[in-house]
């Protein structure tokens, strides 16, 4: 799994989390969204958990990027925003979990693991 967030904070936490479940691997944490776009191309992990607001061109172009260059990653935006217009533009950018954050740990392990089990079964 990749973690794209410009917060180290969150970054840390969300791989701290994530790495205590015995079946999920965070492979990278990227702190913009180039790198984040590099990151997946070259590492091609399962998931990328995405922020919505990142510096280096925003959390739709990175989704629209990573789905372009790596079309079988999975696509979970991680934000503190919850308005209509972030969640339509992440989704028409190819997201398909959106989680605000804040929301409970166990939420977040759910999303990711439904997440790859799409992955699995090949379905969207």
């Amino acid at each position: 799994m990749l973690v794209a967030d410009d917060n180290p904070v969150i970054g840390d936490a969300l791989r701290a989390l994530l790495e205590s479940e015995p079946d999920i691997d965070v492979v990278a944490i990227a702190m913009n969204a180039g790198e984040a776009v590099a990151l997946a191309e070259l590492l091609v992990p399962e998931v990328a958990v995405l922020d919505v607001r990142i510096p280096g061109g925003g959390g739709a172009w990175m989704a629209r990027e990573i789905r372009r260059r790596a079309p079988g990653i999975r696509l979970m935006a991680f934000s503190a925003h919850s308005d209509t217009r972030s969640i339509a533009q992440m989704a028409s950018a190819g997201v398909t979990e959106y989680l605000i954050k804040g929301s409970p740990n166990t939420e977040i392990v759910a999303a990711i693991r439904r997440l790859c089990a799409n992955s699995a079964n090949g379905t969207e």
